[in-house]
C-alpha cells in the first residue's frame, strides 16, 4: 500500500511540473533580457541576472495599452458570460422541465449540442458584416454579442443537465403554495445550482478570455483584448519574448484571481450529483 502511495504522488507531482512549467518559464522569461531569453535559463541568480527592463517597458511606455486591452477584455468577458448564463438558465430550465409538442427534448438538446461544433472562423464574415451594418465595429458590443453567440450553447446544456438532476417535486411543493413558475425557477432551482452556474460561467468567461479572431475581426483600435495585444509583440526583430511574456502573465492574473475565490463553488459544481 505504501509503495502505491509512492507512485501515485510521484505521478502527481510530474503532472503538476508539466502543467506548471510552461507558466514558470513564462515568468522567468519577463526577468531576462533579450539575449537570455533565447537561451536555456530557467533559475535566476544561477543562469542568468534578474532584470525588470521588460516589466518597467510594459508598465510605462506601453502600460496605456495593456491597461485598455486588460478592461476591453474584463468587460466583453463579464458582459458575454452574464448573457450567456442568462440565457442559459432559461433555456436549459425549459428543455429540462417542459414538454414541446412537435419536437422532442433530446432532439432540441442535440441541435444545440451540434452548435458547439461550428468553428468561429466559419461564421466570422457573416458577424463582421452584420455588426459593420449596425456601426458596431471596433465597439465592445460587436465582440460580446459574437462571444454570447458560442457561450450560450456551453451554458444551456450544462444548465439543462443540473435542473435535470434537482428534485422535481421541491419546485412543485413550491408551486403548490402559491409561487409562479418563474419564482420556483429563480427561488428554489437557480440557488440549489449556484455552484454548477458558477462552474458554466467560468467555463464561458474563459472562452471569451482567450478568444482571438472575433476580437481580430470586430476590433481595430478602441476595443481590442489582450489576446491581440499578446499575437502583436512579434516585431521587426523578431519575437520579443520578454514583453510577450510580460503580457501573458498579465493576462494569466485577472482569471487566476477570479477561479481563486469561486473555486470552492466549481469544486461543488463539477463534482454535484457524483453520489447520485
Amino acid at each position: 500500500m505504501r509503495k502505491h502511495n509512492i507512485v501515485n504522488r510521484l505521478v502527481i507531482y510530474l503532472v503538476v511540473l508539466i502543467f506548471f512549467f510552461p507558466i514558470f518559464w513564462t515568468f522567468s522569461t519577463t526577468f531576462k533580457t533579450k539575449a537570455e531569453s533565447l537561451q536555456p535559463l530557467f533559475f535566476p541568480f544561477v543562469g542568468y541576472k534578474p532584470t525588470l527592463e521588460n516589466w518597467i517597458r510594459a508598465l510605462t511606455i506601453g502600460g496605456n495599452e495593456v491597461y485598455k486591452n486588460l478592461t476591453n477584455s474584463v468587460i466583453i468577458a463579464v458582459g458575454s458570460t452574464g448573457i450567456a448564463m442568462l440565457l442559459g438558465i432559461f433555456g436549459g430550465y425549459s428543455i429540462a422541465r417542459f414538454r414541446f409538442k412537435r419536437i422532442k427534448r433530446d432532439d432540441i438538446a442535440m441541435w444545440i449540442l451540434s452548435q458547439l461544433f461550428i468553428p468561429p472562423v466559419v461564421v466570422v464574415i457573416p458577424i463582421f458584416l452584420m455588426m459593420k451594418f449596425f456601426h458596431l465595429l471596433d465597439n465592445p458590443l460587436s465582440v460580446i454579442f459574437a462571444h454570447t453567440t458560442f457561450n450560450i450553447p456551453i451554458a444551456t446544456l450544462l444548465m439543462r443537465d443540473v435542473f435535470l438532476g434537482l428534485p422535481l417535486e421541491v419546485e412543485e411543493s413550491a408551486m403548490v403554495d402559491g409561487c409562479s413558475r418563474i419564482g420556483a425557477l429563480f427561488r428554489i432551482a437557480v440557488p440549489l445550482s449556484a455552484p454548477s452556474i458558477v462552474t458554466a460561467g467560468i467555463l464561458c468567461f474563459a472562452f471569451s478570455w482567450n478568444e482571438l479572431i472575433f476580437a481580430l475581426t470586430l476590433t481595430y483600435d478602441k476595443s481590442t483584448t489582450i489576446p491581440l495585444l499578446i499575437a502583436g509583440a512579434r516585431m521587426n526583430q523578431g519575437v520579443l519574448f520578454g514583453p510577450l511574456s510580460v503580457r501573458a502573465i498579465l493576462a494569466i492574473l485577472p482569471p487566476t484571481i477570479l477561479v481563486m475565490f469561486v473555486q470552492r463553488y466549481i469544486v461543488r459544481g463539477l463534482t454535484l450529483g457524483a453520489v447520485k
